[in-house]
């Protein structure tokens, strides 16, 4: 159970810099009036924010903090849960969200979101919904039991029963039941993966004992077929070497050629101008008997003489001179054929170099051919060593399947558990079991409001409502007040199943201004008649505007007003 023991806040909505307090436990009844505007209702928003970081009216978050002072908006509470003190503080501007567990800061290690989750969870073990539908009951954003969908009832449900652990148990089967799928879908793509190389190795193996020695035979076929190629080709190279000597040893016969022509021009030219000096002279004697540069007579027998040795030197000279031209002549037929020599073992060492690569070409492939077949050769001679490697992959294959079935099985059990876990499994087993205490609770609230109806609900919590008047009714057929009495009795009945299960107990009842709208005076009677002798335990609170008709009825009477601005309590 929880004991609400203290609330205050400061610069919160209307309030002003100085704390305004209220202590639950100072009286079990407790009446809070004031003036419109007064105040009176931020206990709701002061304690909804304290506890779940947001407002019970429909303010926004930033509206809280007091428009005046504008800073240190703060909110404490105090209140005891399972033997151990706790108090919580939060604000705004600046923001502050501390937790005291006997009087000791806890450490935030974690997110805001997560540390409010911890508070809800394994402190308060109730959230928003759940705490506003057992400890206040109110007519700004509060919505009744009966006014919220379906999930929201059995969610409300499950927190007063302590069942909600069954939800949790449903969400890791469900995560555990998705990661055991992929885990099987993981092992079925690598049982496929292992099948498929199981088929390869098998088909390898057989590829060795039925078309290895076939292979081997086809190799040898090529490497004989290479090597008549290449001996072809050796024969081919080797009659070319042997024209090619002959070649380079006439080539080795002439000796150079260009030499000899240019010594042989040399001399023709020679020749040729010792001929043009004879031809003047024979020319000069021939035509001249008198010097022209002297002006003396050339002797006739001298001038004769002159004329037949230059006639005799000029026939030795063409003698010589057809002599150097023949011996040109030859030298350069020699140097024709020295070329066409030099052009034919050019060719022929050509010939000879194409050959020598189609040979090194011819020995590459069959060294590829040679080591295929020593491949192929000592693949059949280790066949047993391809059929452990088989093994191996078929363990490994049984494995696979033995894991995958494993997990089937895991799964088989998960999904049994969780259908146990869902809305439909145990958890509707429970609500079924406690279902006639909580109708029999409403009726018997009912009754002591001095509404005679019997109403019912059922699993999915859908009403069933029998008056005496009429058969089929809802609740939405019902008037306001009557509505109202309903919402009572269901807020009367939570309270107790809470209590029972001591799930979401706690000490505190806080009701706004319900009699100011839908209760009528019988109502009125009968509800503090409730409030003060059925629902004993708890420390109630009652925000009315309804003064004079109210104020003897409670053990405590708080007032709040507006000073200066300020909402402030002013009844002591």
């Amino acid at each position: 159970m929880i004991l609400f023991q203290k609330i205050r806040w400061r610069n919160f909505l209307s309030t002003g810099n100085q704390f305004t307090e209220i202590d639950f436990t100072d009286a079990q009844t407790n009446l809070i009036i004031g003036t419109n505007g007064a105040g009176k209702s931020t206990v709701l928003d002061a304690l909804t924010f304290v506890l779940f970081n947001k407002p019970f009216r429909k303010i926004n978050k930033s509206q809280l903090i007091n428009s005046v002072n504008e800073k240190d908006c703060t909110v404490e509470i105090e209140f005891t849960a399972n033997s151990i003190d706790w108090k919580v503080i939060r604000g705004i501007k600046p923001n502050v969200f501390e937790i005291y567990k006997n009087n000791e800061l806890l450490d935030r290690n974690a997110a805001a979101a997560d540390q409010q989750k911890w508070l809800e969870e394994n402190v308060l073990k109730l959230n928003y919904k759940s705490f506003t539908q057992i400890v206040i009951l109110g007519s700004a954003s509060f919505v009744p039991f009966m006014q919220l969908p379906a999930g929201s009832r059995r969610e409300i449900i499950e927190d007063l029963l302590d069942i909600k652990i069954f939800s949790y148990m449903s969400n890791i089967l469900r995560e555990k039941i998705r990661s055991t799928n992929d885990d099987i879908r993981e092992l079925t793509i690598r049982r496929d993966l292992v099948e498929e190389k199981i088929d390869m190795q098998n088909n390898f193996i057989e590829e060795l004992e039925n078309r290895g020695k076939e292979n081997i035979k086809s190799k040898n076929e090529k490497i004989k077929q290479n090597l008549k190629e290449q001996n072809d080709l050796l024969g081919v190279n080797e009659f070319k070497n042997r024209e090619l000597e002959s070649l380079q040893t006439r080539i080795e016969s002439f000796t150079s050629p260009d030499k000899k022509l240019k010594k042989l021009g040399t001399l023709r030219g020679k020749l040729q101008q010792k001929v043009a000096t004879i031809t003047k002279e024979h020319k000069f004697f021939n035509e001249n008997t008198v010097c022209p540069t002297c002006d003396q007579h050339i002797e006739e027998s001298f001038r004769l003489n002159r004329i037949n040795d230059a006639e005799s030197k000029a026939k030795e000279l063409q003698k010589g001179f057809e002599e150097i031209e023949e011996a040109i002549r030859l030298e350069e037929d020699k140097q024709t054929q020295f070329k066409v020599l030099s052009r034919e073992a050019t060719n022929l060492t050509h010939d000879i170099s194409k050959n020598n690569t189609r040979i090194s070409g011819i020995q590459s492939r069959t060294r590829d051919l040679e080591q295929e077949i020593q491949t192929i050769t000592e693949q059949l001679e280790n066949r047993n060593t391809e059929r452990h490697a088989l093994e191996k992959l078929t363990e490994e294959l049984e494995d696979l399947q033995s894991k995958q079935s494993n997990q089937k099985e895991n799964n088989v059990y998960n999904e049994f558990a969780h259908s146990l876990m869902k809305d439909g499994g145990v958890k509707s087993k429970i609500i079924k079991r406690y279902l006639p205490l909580m109708n029999q609770q409403i009726n018997k609230y009912l009754q002591l409001m001095d509404f005679y109806i019997n109403f019912s609900l059922d699993e999915e919590f859908k009403e069933t409502v029998k008056s005496p008047i009429h058969e089929d009714f809802s609740y939405e057929s019902f008037s306001e007040g009557e509505k109202m009495r309903i919402d009572l009795s269901l807020l009367f009945t939570w309270r107790e199943i809470a209590k029972m299960k001591n799930s979401a107990s706690t000490n505190l009842l806080i009701l706004d201004e319900i009699f100011d709208s839908s209760l009528d005076g019988f109502g009125t009677e009968y509800f503090t008649k409730i409030i003060k002798y059925v629902v004993s335990d708890a420390n109630v609170f009652v925000i009315s505007h309804k003064t004079d008709e109210l104020i003897d009825k409670f053990d405590n009477l708080i007032k709040f007003d507006k000073v200066k601005g300020f909402s402030k309590r002013v009844d002591k």
